[in-house]
């Protein structure tokens, strides 16, 4: 984990990759609470049994918007700046759901801080490539590039 004192410090850390966090299980009830606040319930997230006939591997698999909306579960486990008044997120330049993430699949985050620049306020955007890998494929299931911004 980086830890640093203020969100300025983070200039230093331009081009460091950090991680992998510990691994997430994703689980049918994580699916299946997601769908219910997205209202996406298409069969191949929500409906167990058909999946286990339809679909390659016989699991239903996370939704590509899930997998993104793990990025606050787990940097935490990768970057803490001690001295921060908040943090929002500032936006995406680019999303990729580059593989699928079947119910009961372990997945891991790794972050690499592409830059760091001051904005008004007292504060830093921060522009990270995040993937999140899914235990046991080549493949990652996600590759964004997210900003966020950080106060002090």
């Amino acid at each position: 984990m980086l830890k640093v004192e203020k969100p300025q410090d983070l200039l230093q850390h331009v081009g460091k990759e950090l991680g992998p966090s510990e691994w997430l299980t994703v689980t049918q009830e994580m699916i299946d609470k997601f769908a219910d606040a997205t209202g996406d319930h298409q069969w191949i997230h929500v409906d167990v049994e058909r999946a286990k006939k339809e679909m390659p591997g016989g699991k239903t698999i996370a939704h590509g918007y899930l997998t993104l909306s793990l990025l606050p579960r787990l940097i935490p486990q990768l970057l803490k700046v001690q001295k921060r008044s908040r943090g929002i997120n500032y936006g995406s330049n680019k999303i990729r759901f580059t593989n699928t993430v079947p119910a009961g699949s372990r997945v891991r985050l790794k972050q690499t801080i592409k830059n760091v620049e001051d904005v008004e306020g007292n504060g830093v955007r921060i522009t990270s490539e995040m993937v999140i890998e899914v235990e046991g494929q080549e493949r990652p299931a996600l590759v964004a590039e997210v900003l966020g911004i950080q106060y002090a």
